[in-house]
């Protein structure tokens, strides 16, 4: 941890047409102003009245303070620690956390081992995850580029997502029936399958615990799964972890999180797995572990097309060792990606879009659920 002291109040000078830009003073600690708290801090920043300290190591979920140094068009927002988005402005004084994105649909970064007051960083997703880009989308442009202020502190240390966050554990404490919604790669319909079957269930008066087990931090799965009836909604952001790039092995998390949901009266619990079973979130590691594998109820699987739900389907049944009970997302779509998975795949086929009280009945045949209960 990073040891500072002399706390004083950073000057600020005026800019035209907007809030003031920063004039860094140099004394080992300051005051700032932040403006907006990007919601991968996890609460752990209270007040828009942040202690900032000089630079020095850094490590995933160090929350640091920055600067925008631009307006973009296309990934212009930032999402608040209420989950709420708001636009990003050149000058706007952001807590963000340091962190890894690995996103093939996005922008790819990493942590840096250091990071000095001045450093130019980029944003690397919606919830706020800061650090190094690497690889951009030609969609989405190039990063948003911020200038780092400092880190944030409380009591002479740095602040970090970790401190308080929902402890590993070597094992799952409670034997409900586990949900687990996975896809072949981001946007493939993993979170409205999963927000259907916590809807549906919640509706025939079944408690409903959410988790999102990988990817990169942001509020807006965990907070749709508590919209649709979820009785408590965690994600790894919860467990410290700005993403799960470069965890390794997601087990432990994983279970300590199952754990906080069942002991928050869920008795069914829905797993989002974020991105795809294969990329660089760690996902296939949780099919690794054995206790995990086998407390999966019913395995859903989100596809964009035939070839891709062909490809998961293989994938499951070999390297995952858990064959696919029920296939969603676009490769359903239509009655000829219906008849290719339950024909020539031998999984059931239904779309969480236009048939999702069908999709509920299936999940909650297996899970041991009837209707009325």
């Amino acid at each position: 941890m990073h040891e500072y002291a002399n706390s004083m109040t950073i000057p600020l000078a005026p800019r035209s047409g907007g809030r003031p830009r920063l004039v860094l003073a140099d004394a080992p600690t300051r005051r700032v102003t932040v403006h907006k708290i990007a919601s991968a801090t996890c609460g752990r920043i209270a007040a828009h009245q942040v202690e900032v300290g000089p630079g020095g190591p850094a490590r995933p979920g160090d929350v640091v303070v920055v600067e925008a140094l631009e307006e973009k068009r296309v990934y212009d927002q930032l999402e608040l620690i209420g989950g709420r988005l708001a636009h990003v402005s050149p000058g706007d004084v952001i807590a963000g956390t340091l962190g890894d994105r690995y996103a093939l649909r996005g922008f790819v970064g990493h942590c840096p081992d250091t990071v000095q007051v001045g450093d130019i960083l980029h944003v690397l997703n919606l919830g706020g995850v800061i650090g190094v880009a690497t690889s951009a989308n030609e969609d989405l442009g190039k990063p948003l580029r911020v200038r780092v202020i400092g880190f944030a502190q409380r009591r002479g240390c740095v602040v970090n997502i970790r401190d308080g966050a929902v402890p590993a554990a070597d094992r799952l404490d409670h034997r409900l029936p586990v949900v687990v919604v996975a896809g072949t790669c981001m946007a493939a319909g993993k979170t409205r399958a999963a927000c259907e079957i916590t809807a549906g269930l919640t509706q025939r008066g079944l408690p409903v615990g959410g988790v999102k087990l990988s990817g990169v931090a942001a509020l807006r799965d965990t907070l749709n799964m508590e919209d649709h009836g979820a009785v408590r909604a965690l994600s790894f952001l919860d467990a410290g972890r700005p993403s799960t790039v470069g965890l390794g092995d997601v087990a432990q998390m994983a279970k300590g999180l199952l754990n906080a949901v069942a002991a928050a009266g869920a008795r069914v619990i829905v797993v989002e797995m974020g991105d795809g079973i294969i990329g660089g979130y760690g996902v296939a590691s949780f099919y690794a572990d054995t206790e995990l594998r086998a407390a999966i109820t019913v395995h859903v699987m989100c596809a964009n097309d035939l070839v891709a739900a062909w490809g998961a389907t293989e994938l499951a049944r070999s390297a995952l060792r858990r064959p696919v009970d029920v296939m969603c997302g676009p490769a359903t779509d239509n009655e000829v990606g219906v008849r290719y998975v339950e024909q020539d795949l031998g999984v059931a086929a239904v779309n969480a879009r236009t048939a999702p009280a069908r999709l509920v009945d299936l999940v909650a045949a297996r899970c041991g659920v009837t209707a009325g209960r």
